[in-house]
């Protein structure tokens, strides 16, 4: 080592200045520029901060939304097969005549029975998952929930009213699983307009 790299280290090594002592170079007072570039600075952090708090409550609600509509509507492709078997009940169920059905004794009640209690549990089971039969029968015409197949001239009920269902719909929360397949009144009285609420 040379004396001049012992020097420097010596001088490295020394204590700095206690503190709260006064520094040997002043430091110059903050001139009003730097002031105002500070107080820019901090606006905009500022404004920044909150457009992504603002982002992150918005992301916090639309995912609690979407989390919401997954739990609501995850089942809709299974459910939408099993109408097919709901409907395959109902149609057995109205194979059977009625006065043979009320006349039905033995085996005939037994499997009428039967196929009644597994309509009944088949759509309670849906009903748990949010799907729900449409029975429109009597109801006015709601494109948003049924879908006309033909028009039956009917002067006695009000043009619009629902008259037959071919198939029945069914819904699964908010959302249309199948619209019901319907026969809609035409000819009769004109459906009274709603009054609008004030």
């Amino acid at each position: 080592m040379t004396p001049n790299d012992t020097e420097n280290a010596a001088r490295a090594y020394e204590p700095e200045a206690a503190e709260g002592a006064p520094a040997s170079a002043p430091e110059a007072a903050p001139t009003a520029d730097a002031i105002a570039a500070l107080e820019a600075e901090k606006l905009d952090l500022k404004d920044k901060l909150l457009r992504t708090l603002a982002d992150m409550e918005n992301l916090r609600r639309r995912t609690e939304r979407e989390v919401a509509d997954a739990r609501t509507y995850a089942v809709t492709n299974f459910a939408r097969d099993m109408l097919n078997a709901a409907d395959n009940v109902r149609r057995a169920l109205e194979s059977v005549p009625a006065d043979a059905r009320a006349s039905a004794e033995g085996p005939l009640k037994a499997l009428v029975d039967g196929i009644e209690l597994t309509e009944r549990d088949l759509l309670k089971t849906l009903e748990r998952h949010g799907v729900k039969r449409v029975d429109p029968q009597g109801q006015r015409f709601d494109p948003n929930l049924h879908q006309a197949m033909f028009e039956v001239p009917n002067p006695d009920v009000t043009s619009g009213t629902v008259v037959q269902v071919v198939q029945s719909g069914y819904v699964i929360g908010e959302r249309v699983l199948r619209p019901a397949l319907v026969g809609v009144a035409k000819g009769g009285p004109k459906a009274e307009a709603k009054p609008a609420e004030g």
